[in-house]
């Protein structure tokens, strides 16, 4: 039974500085609300962190949506836990006042932030994507007009086949995305290369004014 929007566990953190556009922080399997507040107090620092812990309970480990196996997701699942989550970044920008926020996604949390572009085109400004992969099998079309998209995949990641990643960005390109996709000499864990590749990246936006 699907629990409502409402019902997401999270953390908020205020903007420090109001221009910067607030950072969705979505966790990979095992982390909670609490994991990327570091990293997203460092790629976009004085920015507003919202931080929504994932529903589904993997062998004890929080996830967004399930799987019936690596890097074989519940598609029925996913999109139903995508309409919660973006359900729940509507009210949360109507309880803290936030413009769209730029999804900060690892792993698990990169692949609801891309199911979410597809799914819910207007509901992120953009999104920075680290080691996901394509979430759906035969996506809907989706219009992203321009949508600034980071997609950062692992050369030798055992997770993500970088065909897959190379996949996912032509997806969103076709869709409309302005994506910036790196393929780094990395695995599926996170480095300081990822961290700053993002910040340099969150920086332009800024810069910008998208």
């Amino acid at each position: 039974m699907s629990t409502t929007a409402a019902d997401f566990i999270h953390v908020f953190e205020p903007a420090a500085q109001a221009a910067s556009p607030p950072i969705l922080l979505l966790h990979g399997t095992g982390g909670d609300e609490h994991d990327l507040l570091p990293l997203g107090r460092i790629v976009a620092p004085g920015a507003a962190q919202l931080s929504p812990r994932g529903q589904v309970l993997e062998n004890g480990m929080p996830r967004f949506f399930r799987r019936l196996a690596e890097g074989v997701f519940d598609e029925e699942d996913l999109s139903r836990r995508t309409d919660d989550l973006a359900a729940f970044i509507g009210m949360a920008r109507e309880k803290y006042g936030i413009a769209a926020p730029v999804a900060l996604g690892f792993s698990n949390g990169a692949n609801i932030a891309a199911a979410l572009l597809l799914r819910h085109p207007g509901v992120l400004a953009g999104a920075a994507l680290l080691r996901a992969m394509v979430p759906f099998r035969d996506p809907a079309a989706a219009a992203l007009d321009g949508r600034p998209v980071l997609l950062l995949s692992g050369a030798m990641d055992p997770v993500v086949p970088p065909e897959n990643g190379a996949r996912l960005a032509a997806l969103l390109r076709d869709a409309g995305a302005d994506v910036t996709h790196r393929e780094l000499p990395l695995g599926h864990g996170l480095s300081q290369m990822d961290v700053a590749i993002t910040r340099d990246w969150v920086a332009a936006l800024q810069g910008d004014g998208k």
